[in-house]
């Protein structure tokens, strides 16, 4: 078994190729592992060149049968079944190439290099620590956990790359650094992660202990951050970083005569341990209780090299196995450099990554920390109901905070889009949430619709006093002069023109949007006939005082009935023919209000309620013509006169209600409608029934046939 190490001046490398000799003692002393047989193994100094390390490579790669010798001679022993080392990965990209052909394992202990996994380029290369590639992961795993975004880097050529492959898009690197170029001083992140060896950091730290920077938290790879030469530069205080989990092997300690055990140690021990399990695998059997080993075989190099790839031991409490790729599974440590009450910067276990663990849960924080204070970030974190807008020119981790547009929300942090919320919700004022849109209607507890109910109740209250009025007096000659069959039923049309206004209000439905707007158009209709049955009675009764006219004949009270009856079956018609085609229909209005949903009655076709408002206002007009004609015939009391008023209270009322039941909103325009119908039921009740009231109830003298035909 051979070993390349770097300087053999270095007493590190020295440890290293003690704590290989440690474990081939113990193996050759082991009545379990290869039992009757014993390890050799030469030393070689690569002196840390890649030239040299492939000149030693060559000479392991030349050497005699592959026969297990049993003897004390090791002179003259095959060739090479296994090599540890080395202590870097460019002499072992080198080395291994080599190795590669001739089927001979190469073990290392330090070679880090993520691209040694590939087996199509180095086929027989395996190491007892982890890749670069899991240690990448778990710095890239410590920054997020700690939702730094805005760092500075000083790495290795490889480690951006690393990062990339790992797909880190929330690490944005704003400090791109060669190492020993201090950018640090300019740099506005607070957070400098060092992926680099123990060398390279102390030539920094030195510089920077010269030319102190602002404040920073260092977090740290394994090849420097369990450095105790480096925990003397106290403004590091608080760097975290990952670490090759700690040691300790039985009876080290004693063998290198009280020597530091260094944490590589257990790396070089069982490269080892796995070379030996592969030799034993191949050359012994194993029986109920002991193991049969052949102590001279003939033992191909292939034979080890492919026992190596099944390893899977456990030495010390300490768990060897390859993957495919010839790599261990991933263990780290987090580790914390704390100050103790001495002062003195200690490194404290504080968390750990295994990469065994199912994804999710291969990094814990399980002490606590100490740092320096302050988040790194360019930006702060987008609270939800915004959305972050890049800044231009600047790494992705720069942006800005915009509140999301009218209707919709962002309900997490850092929201790269707002989402529109459906169609009946709407955001609260955080825009964090859709909630319900209000429902919107004239319903029955608004102040506006109370005031509205009590006119419209008030009105037909009125109505039907008048009718008593009317009734408790039909026999006097102010009451029958003017027609009480058709003022009675005048009133009783009112009663109904003031109570169908309360089917407006209330959450629409489809029996009320039909109802609501067909009573109305059919009410107002008998209402109207009956004022133009009036007025052509009051024409037709001058004319019947002229000398041989029969005027009143052609209009008795038989035709008055039938005119009623025509002209309200006219609009019952179309009222129908609208509710069959297309009726009236409850609908939730979207469009008018983004932030509330209005209750309405859609028309359903629009010609229908046209020709209702249309019809009833064609007889207004006839009815105003022919009262306008009868308003000077002379007569004491001239009925003509007060249905004027009435009618053009009633078209003035009607004509204004157009424009603004088309131009206003939601609830309004409902409340428009209930005016138009009470404001001109009042007119026409008021104009008409008012006057004579008062006489009957005040003037009591007026309330005489001989008042009545004066003419005067």
């Amino acid at each position: 078994m051979y070993n390349l190490t770097k300087k053999t001046c270095k007493h590190h490398e020295l440890r290293l190729a003690r704590a290989m000799i440690f474990a081939i003692e113990e193996i050759n002393n082991s009545t379990e592992l290869l039992p009757g047989i014993k390890l050799g193994y030469k030393i070689y100094d690569s002196c840390a060149s890649v030239s040299v390390a492939t000149h030693v490579a060559f000479q392991l790669s030349n050497g005699e049968d592959p026969v297990i010798q049993t003897g004390h001679n090791c002179s003259n022993l095959g060739v090479v079944m296994g090599v540890i080392g080395a202590s870097s990965s460019t002499p072992s990209i080198g080395i291994s190439r080599i190795f590669g052909p001739f089927n001979i394992p190469l073990v290392s202990h330090f070679a880090t290099c993520a691209c040694l996994s590939d087996k199509q380029q180095f086929p027989t290369f395996f190491r007892t620590i982890p890749s670069d590639h899991y240690q990448a992961d778990v710095l890239a795993k410590l920054v997020k956990h700690f939702g730094w975004t805005w760092i500075g880097t000083v790495f290795i050529n490889h480690f951006k790359t690393l990062l990339r492959q790992l797909k880190t898009d929330f690490i944005q690197v704003n400090l791109k650094v060669v190492i020993y170029v201090f950018f640090l001083f300019r740099s506005t992140s607070i957070v400098v992660v060092a992926f680099t060896a123990t060398g390279d950091m102390k030539l920094l730290f030195e510089e920077l202990n010269q030319q102190p920077s602002p404040p920073r938290q260092w977090i740290g790879s394994e090849g420097w951050i369990t450095d105790l030469q480096l925990m003397r530069f106290s403004f590091c205080a608080g760097a975290i970083g990952v670490a090759i989990q700690q040691s300790v092997i039985p009876g080290f300690g004693d063998f290198l005569l009280g020597l530091l055990i260094c944490v590589l140690f257990k790396e070089s021990y069982l490269a080892v341990y796995a070379i030996a399990h592969a030799i034993h695998t191949a050359v012994c059997q194993e029986t109920s209780s002991t193991s049969n080993c052949k102590k001279r075989s003939m033992l191909d190099l292939s034979q080890v090299f492919t026992k190596l790839k099944e390893v899977n031991f456990t030495q010390n409490g300490y768990h060897v196995s390859f993957d495919a790729n010839g790599d261990p599974v991933a263990f780290y440590e987090v580790v914390n450099w704390q100050k103790s009450e001495s002062g003195i910067i200690e490194p404290i276990t504080v968390g750990y990554y295994d990469a065994s663990l199912p994804k999710g849960q291969e990094f814990c924080i399980n002490r606590n920390l100490t740092w320096l204070d302050g988040v790194s970030v360019c930006s702060e974190s987008c609270p939800p109901g915004t959305r972050k807008v890049l800044q231009k020119g600047k790494p992705i981790c720069c942006y800005d905070c915009v509140p999301c547009p009218e209707g919709e929300i962002s309900n997490m942090t850092d929201s790269p889009d707002c989402a529109a919320c459906p169609r009946e919700f709407w955001p609260n004022a955080e825009k964090d949430a859709c909630f319900p849109k209000a429902v919107e209607f004239l319903s029955f507890d608004e102040i506006l619709s109370v005031i509205l109910a009590v006119f419209s109740i008030s009105g037909a209250c009125l109505a039907i006093i008048t009718t008593v009025i009317f009734f408790h007096h039909r026999t006097t000659p102010i009451v029958r002069a003017n027609n009480s069959e058709l003022s009675f039923l005048l009133l009783f049309s009112l009663t109904l023109c003031f109570l169908c206004s309360l089917t407006f209000i209330g959450a629409p439905s489809e029996w009320s949007c039909m109802l609501r707007h067909t009573a109305f158009g059919i009410t107002f209709v008998l209402c109207i006939s009956c004022v133009l049955g009036k007025t052509i009675v009051v024409l037709m009764a001058f004319k019947a005082t002229l000398p041989g006219s029969n005027a009143m004949k052609w209009f008795g009270p038989l035709q008055q009935r039938l005119t009623e009856v025509a002209l309200t079956f006219i609009q019952v018609i179309i009222c129908i023919i609208w509710l069959v085609v297309s009726p009236p229909v409850p609908v939730k209005n979207l469009s008018t209000y983004k932030e509330k949903i209005i209750l309405e009655c859609a028309l359903g076709s629009a010609v229908g309620f046209w020709a209702v408002l249309g019809y009833i206002g064609l007889l207004a007009v006839f009815c105003f013509v022919l009262a306008v004609l009868a308003r000077k015939l002379p007569d004491n009391f001239n009925e003509a006169k007060m249905i004027t008023f009435s009618m053009l209270i009633f078209c003035a009322v009607w004509i204004t209600f157009i424009p603004a039941y088309v131009s206003s909103p939601g609830k309004f325009t409902v409340a428009v409608e209930i005016f138009a119908i009470l404001a001109s039921s009042f007119g026409l009740i008021l104009c008409i029934f008012a006057p004579k009231c008062f006489i009957i109830l005040f003037q009591p003298e007026k309330n005489t046939k001989k008042y009545l035909m004066n003419k005067n």
